[in-house]
């Protein structure tokens, strides 16, 4: 079994800058990314979710003009998982794209169902994003 990446990805007929600023804000993650938490909290300056891996932190990048919207996951155990996201912008719309590493140990099946996971988040983040523009 071999490292490797896929880059997951879902056009948005939307503005690459409304698209960013509803994505870097960790309290909207429930309404698109649910698989990632259900319930989201702000604790002094840090952002927790509850999942089904118990309560999480979620930390983005610090806000910038790229449309880098790179993310720590931390779970409950501790260990922490970097997940590089990007807006890139096309015409008036844009492209939100997702880099999804396997991990050691993740099947080929495991693989599979996280990437359909990714696209099933970025299709709802689509829906919501076009339906509220």
């Amino acid at each position: 079994m071999t490292s490797r990446s896929r880059h997951v990805g879902e056009w948005i007929d939307r503005r690459a800058a409304d698209v960013y600023d509803y994505v870097s804000d960790p309290a909207h993650i429930p309404q698109w990314a649910s698989g990632l938490g259900r319930a989201v909290e702000e604790v002094d300056g840090e952002w927790f979710l509850d999942s089904d891996m118990g309560r999480i932190r979620v930390d983005f990048a610090e806000r910038n003009d790229l449309g880098v919207l790179d993310h720590d996951v931390t779970l409950p155990t501790g260990q922490t998982f970097n997940n590089p996201m990007r807006v890139l912008v096309h015409g008036d719309g844009c492209e939100v794209v997702f880099t999804l590493r396997r991990l050691p140990g993740v099947s080929d099946e495991e693989f599979e169902r996280d990437a359909s996971a990714v696209a099933a988040d970025l299709a709802r983040l689509k829906r919501v994003l076009e339906a509220a523009g």
